[in-house]
């Protein structure tokens, strides 16, 4: 198993779980999957993005877990679950894999908080048909994320044709070029790329170490199927009370992707913008991250199914409020689902 380089100390080092599972999916990819927190606290699901691992949740995480039950997962080929064989890279397998986590992690009726940053939002939204997810899903969140045009709408490479932007975008994406060692040159693209400008470089230091980590043969295995991605027609499919949150700074995801799922979710709890801050919110601001989660499962995040209907039934239409700013297939079955228990190491 690989395991990341030791991180900075204080909030960026992950907190020992609870308990450690690996949940096999639907194609057999083995998902190293983390409980934190009281068994019987309101459940949250964190999922994380693009290159990085559930390490990146750490100071989230450690808000949260005091008083909620917190699964984190690393995706397919992230962290500590392998590499996908050929064929293991899609949307549709992103989406496996949630539903495979949320089964074996959540109690039966028990309901839980979703919350996906970048990939692990696109998650969300590549499983928001599938009934386990319309069920079990009290809440979401989708943090500096987008549904779609990543690369014609990416701000990393700043050539004035749009046309060429998009090709070098197209190129850096697909790439499967080392990274290398992290060094005070790779921090500054780190922080250039993924943050905003008035980063510490502790919170870089941490980012550019999680990045690192990451097999270049699975980043550009995730970076093909991103390359090309269309979710828009699932982000209708989010019918459960939904927030988005996005770094005005974001060089990745920009607003623009915030401003159009605001729009078309069915139910927007409303649009976070935080000042200044690039793609990596959740270790930009964990706080203010950690601060609309807590919202959501205060107001939402209940434990049993049933209450689903009251929920829907006390906010019948469409809610479009924004903070800090104005703009606006079938399911995994059980038996496919296997969860293997391992010792706690910590």
């Amino acid at each position: 198993m690989r395991r990341l380089p030791s991180l900075p100390s204080g909030p960026y080092v992950p907190p020992v779980p609870e308990r450690e599972l690996t949940v096999v999916s639907a194609d057999g990819s083995r998902i190293h999957t983390e409980l934190h927190g009281p068994e019987d606290a309101p459940a949250v699901v964190l999922a994380h993005g693009w290159v990085c691992s559930t390490a990146f949740w750490a100071p989230v995480l450690r808000a949260l877990s005091a008083d909620h039950r917190v699964i984190v997962y690393d995706q397919r080929g992230h962290g500590r679950s392998p590499a996908p064989g050929p064929g293991g890279y899609s949307t549709e397998a992103l989406a496996d894999d949630l539903v495979a986590v949320m089964e074996a992690t959540l109690p039966p009726g028990r309901r839980a908080v979703l919350a996906g940053h970048s990939m692990g939002a696109m998650t969300l939204m590549a499983a928001a048909g599938r009934p386990l997810l319309r069920e079990r899903a009290a809440a979401a969140v989708l943090c500096s994320t987008g549904a779609s045009r990543l690369v014609d709408r990416a701000r990393v490479v700043p050539l004035r044709s749009p046309r060429a932007r998009s090709r070098v975008h197209r190129l850096l994406l697909g790439s499967r070029a080392p990274l290398g060692p992290v060094t005070p040159l790779a921090k500054r693209l780190v922080r250039y790329v993924t943050m905003g400008p008035g980063a510490d470089p502790a919170t870089v230091e941490v980012g550019a170490r999680i990045l690192h980590a990451c097999p270049r043969v699975v980043r550009a295995g995730w970076g093909r199927v991103l390359l090309d991605l269309e979710l828009d027609a699932r982000v209708g499919q989010l019918t459960m009370p939904t927030a988005v949150i996005v770094g005005t700074a974001d060089r990745l995801t920009p607003p623009e992707h915030a401003y159009a799922l605001a729009a078309a979710l069915p139910h927007c709890t409303g649009l976070t913008e935080l000042p200044g801050l690039g793609h990596m919110t959740p270790l930009e601001d964990p706080e203010a991250v950690t601060k609309v989660i807590r919202g959501l499962v205060e107001e939402y995040g209940t434990s049993r199914e049933t209450d689903l209907t009251t929920s829907q039934e006390a906010h019948p239409t469409s809610q479009k409020s924004h903070s800090q700013g104005s703009h606006p297939t079938t399911a995994t079955e059980a038996g496919h689902t296997a969860v293997e228990a391992k010792e706690q190491t910590a």
